[in-house]
């Protein structure tokens, strides 16, 4: 595990999640008072957290072509920005709808992005290695069995080759043609998984359960289903859905020892 991958929890610090703002859709007219929402809990968290983890989706659509990004959601680049500039370090996972993230957040923002899920190891105040509780994370698209088709479809959306084709667009045009697939293919939207499989049944449980057969870790954390989920999966580990800024505008709290999901 890379050396960055730990972090200390200072007294009274807190780290925090949140995943699928989905800023864009299905308009940016009609997502603007989700902004302004995600913006002030961002406002409200920042004078207690010691880092800020966002899980993927936070657009609806983006796509970074060489000197172009995608117009909009200022208040929310300005609030990340200026945390960021604060000195909170904020990490943030590419969703299946923001997978062409290359080098913008990093160069504006100074925010660190993840394409594949990460480990991280958290020690709270003058705690020893003895008790560091180890979190698994990543935004959970294409991870654990089935889903073939959109499988499949990411690795063309991924490709070197598909993104230099896209990029020899217009950006009016391409950008125009992201949105509204990104908005009507329900295969890239998961409009159909937003609705509670059963713990034997949740595909990313399974896959938390295959992992832990390697490792132990405390927490998996996902975004992706839009479900705000607690699933144990054995005495010692649990898995962690934070569900969307759409519909329940939850929100992952770790404190160094327990992890709860609130409702902002």
């Amino acid at each position: 595990m890379n050396k960055s991958n730990h972090i200390h929890i200072a007294n009274g610090k807190k780290i925090y999640f949140a995943s699928d703002n989905h800023l864009g859709a299905p308009t940016s007219e009609a997502s603007r008072p989700r902004e302004k929402k995600f913006v002030a809990w961002l406002d409200e968290i920042k004078h207690d957290a010691a880092a800020i983890f966002l899980m993927g989706d936070l657009f609806d659509f983006w796509f970074e072509y060489k000197t172009v990004v995608p117009k909009g959601f200022t208040r929310t680049l300005g609030k990340l920005a200026e945390i960021s500039d604060s000195g909170i370090p904020i990490h943030y996972f590419v969703g299946n709808h923001d997978l062409w993230m290359n080098g913008y957040f990093e160069e504006e923002l100074g925010i660190p992005v993840y394409h594949k899920p990460e480990e991280f190891t958290f020690s709270y105040g003058a705690s020893t290695t003895l008790s560091d509780q180890t979190i698994f994370i990543g935004h959970g698209d294409g991870l654990g069995p089935g889903d073939k088709g959109y499988k499949r479809m990411k690795k063309v959306f991924t490709s070197s080759f598909f993104q230099w084709l896209f990029k020899w667009m217009h950006p009016d045009i391409g950008i125009r043609i992201g949105q509204y697939m990104s908005v009507k293919n329900k295969m890239i939207s998961g409009d159909d998984d937003a609705k509670f499989l059963g713990e034997d049944n949740e595909w990313l449980a399974v896959y938390c359960k295959r992992k832990l057969e390697d490792k132990h870790r405390d927490y998996f954390v996902f975004g992706h289903r839009h479900l705000p989920l607690e699933i144990d999966l054995n005495e010692t580990s649990k898995y962690i859905n934070l569900g969307d800024w759409i519909q329940y505008y939850t929100y992952g709290v770790f404190d160094g020892e327990n992890f709860e999901l609130k409702t902002y």
